[in-house]
């Protein structure tokens, strides 16, 4: 086993230990919750190691690393950037999942897309809490509007809802808010009983507030290189 082997199987290890502890701490079931490792910026390599270790869900930013990555490494696909309405067709041919749902006219796009190529996807609605542009997301009054669209669709499938808190948020607060909403939300769509929330800093309190699946990347394979 390699050095960066050796490294990623003892994080992913201690993100998977800390998993359990939340869950446990929570009386949740470890079953219920989906460790997403989120690979954007790392190489594929880093994907390939991760498969060999059992790892199964993985999630990508962009088009290009998803559809380069997905074709090395099997497993489950997910998309988490936000999504521009050209290159949805690149993402539909490699995405598995989809967080990051929300306008209209993208899932109306999307579903055609996918009736064409006989592809079914499952999908999240983003949901904003501040109503930032930059985040991504709606509010969430917007929401069902965007979850009938869904509905509609032969071809999609609505998991529930993700969302990335403001950064100004206290943590327990903001995934107490998030938790309330989707509650209201499986009001009007029971089968949509899934929350991507939660990342490398919060999943252990995202976990104590119901997320069903969790996006970690640097807390299992390291400080990340940006590059433009």
């Amino acid at each position: 086993m390699t050095e960066r082997s050796e490294f990623i199987a003892k994080s992913l290890s201690d993100v998977k230990s800390r998993i359990a502890a939340a869950a446990n701490g929570a009386g949740r079931n470890l079953a219920d919750i989906t460790l997403i490792a989120v690979t954007k910026t790392y190489p594929t390599s880093d994907a390939v190691i991760l498969r060999d270790l059992g790892q199964v869900n993985f999630g990508e930013n962009r088009t290009e690393e998803g559809a380069e990555k997905s074709l090395a490494v099997p497993g489950i696909w997910h998309f988490q950037g936000q999504v521009q309405s050209r290159k949805l067709r690149e993402i539909a041919a490699w995405a598995d999942v989809i967080h990051s749902l929300d306008q209209v006219s993208h899932i109306e796009k999307l579903a055609r897309i996918c009736t064409e190529t006989s592809k079914e996807i499952k999908v999240f609605l983003q949901l904003s809490l501040d109503g930032a542009p930059d985040r991504g997301g709606v509010l969430e009054e917007n929401l069902v509007q965007l979850a009938e669209v869904v509905a509609n669709s032969e071809s999609l499938q609505l998991l529930g809802l993700m969302c990335v808190p403001p950064v100004e948020y206290p943590h327990d607060a903001a995934f107490a808010e998030i938790a309330q909403i989707h509650q209201r939300f499986l009001t009007s769509f029971p089968e949509a009983k899934s929350l991507s929330a939660g990342m490398s800093s919060d999943f252990e309190t995202a976990i104590a507030h119901g997320a069903t699946h969790l996006r970690v990347g640097s807390e299992i394979l390291g400080s990340r290189t940006y590059h433009p």
